[in-house]
């Protein structure tokens, strides 16, 4: 029986099945991470530009992704 891995060492796997799986849980934990602290920051006033900032990606990109229709 397969004893089960954190994500970080099952990505890091020698088996090509067990590292993409890891590494696709990886980037969903990080999506929904991201979603909450966007809220958080927007809730406390931050600016698109700040988010943006801290994320080093552009305001565009950051509030295309996040703002809420």
């Amino acid at each position: 029986m397969d004893t089960p891995q954190d994500p970080a060492t099952a990505a890091a796997s020698t088996n090509p099945a067990q590292g993409l799986a890891a590494i696709r849980a990886l980037r969903t934990l990080a999506d929904r991470l991201e979603e909450v602290q966007v809220r958080n920051a927007r809730d406390q006033g931050w600016s698109w530009q700040a988010i943006a900032d801290v994320l080093h990606v552009s305001r565009q990109a950051v509030h295309q992704k996040h703002a809420r229709d």
